[in-house]
């Protein structure tokens, strides 16, 4: 299993409390772990990544095991850690202003 850590307003959108845990089949890459999420969580369709591009929408940051995955390709294998379920993929609003 998956563990995902979601920021709290999207928690709160999915009715959730805690971290996510999702069986993702295949090769655990990014791309397999929101589709995932976004199967069994409807509700978050568009809030992390666009519905036709595919990409991380602006303010939305991924890390795992203390990398910033947000740049990486989407579809480049998570690190083992994540996909053996011993760390989580985090799911971050990043914030911007002064």
């Amino acid at each position: 299993m998956i563990r995902v850590v979601l920021p709290a307003h999207l928690k709160n959108l999915a009715h959730v409390t805690g971290e996510v845990r999702l069986a993702v089949t295949g090769p655990v890459t990014q791309r397999q772990v929101l589709d995932a999420l976004e199967a069994r969580y409807p509700m978050l369709l568009g809030t992390i990544r666009d519905r036709h591009s595919g990409k991380r929408r602006p303010f939305v940051r991924f890390y795992a095991c203390e990398q910033d995955l947000s740049n990486a390709s989407p579809d480049a294998p998570l690190p083992e850690p994540v996909a053996a379920g011993e760390e989580p993929y985090i799911i971050l609003g990043a914030m911007a202003g002064g």
